[in-house]
């Protein structure tokens, strides 16, 4: 098994749902994988994170469309296998994505409740960059793309641009920027309020040293199948 086999294989997985093809046998492929090779294949956080996000949007595609799970459980309920251990989605994003964070905590505590595999896969370092590239499956989502370990930084740096410029407003007069919920939701992972304002800042080019920030509604309506245009 070479270092990139895993994340070929997440990549497949999730072109494989994206095309409307079966995914099965690469569902059995990837709950038959041996934990230690995990461990050992995923040795940085760039393979981490473009492995995890691949199978965080593929699964919540195919638990929606082809298990018919409802979204009121979609997320916690333990419904996929990874190496033989069964995991949720919030296992990948709070757990390994955002090394076992507290869901309901805004970003600031961690979870003591952990299992031993999530720990053992977790990224040594949160990036607040993954929650730009997370699909859930509500319209307000990023979209979904395709990350691969090489280019995984370039990629979320894209990934991130795009979604901001599409989520932010500007209010020029009232000295106002409208942004993404995002930003509260996870507040501590951008570091809060200066943090936000320094990413908006970085990001988009413009002073806000002296705006106020408010947060758009997120709208909650599903929409599937949203798989991004461009090439990240």
């Amino acid at each position: 098994m070479d270092e990139e086999y895993l994340n070929k294989l997440s990549e497949k997985l999730l072109l494989h749902v994206k095309m409307g093809e079966p995914t099965s046998e690469l569902q059995l492929e990837l709950e038959n994988l041996d934990s230690e090779s995990i461990r050992l294949k995923l040795i940085g956080d760039k393979h981490k994170k473009a492995f995890w996000i691949n199978i965080y949007n593929a699964y919540y595609q195919i638990l929606r469309k082809e298990k018919n799970v409802r979204k009121s459980v979609i997320y916690k309920k333990k419904l996929f296998s990874i190496a033989n251990t069964q995991l949720s989605l919030d296992d990948v994003e709070h757990g390994i994505l955002r090394k076992y964070r507290y869901k309901y905590s805004f970003g600031f505590f961690t979870n003591f409740f952990t299992s031993k595999f999530i720990k053992e896969n977790a990224v040594n370092k949160l990036d607040y960059k993954i929650h730009f590239a997370l699909n859930c499956g509500a319209k307000s989502c990023p979209p979904i793309a395709f990350y691969n370990s090489k280019d995984i930084d370039t990629q979320l740096e894209m990934a991130t641009q795009a979604f901001l410029e599409v989520e932010t407003k500007f209010n020029d007069q009232e000295k106002i920027v409208y942004t993404t919920a995002l930003f509260k939701w996870f507040y501590a992972d951008f570091d809060r309020k200066k943090g936000i304002r320094k990413i908006l800042t970085s990001q988009l080019g413009k002073d806000l040293s002296n705006y106020k920030i408010n947060y758009n509604a997120y709208s909650s309506e599903e929409q599937l199948n949203n798989f991004s245009d461009k090439i990240l």
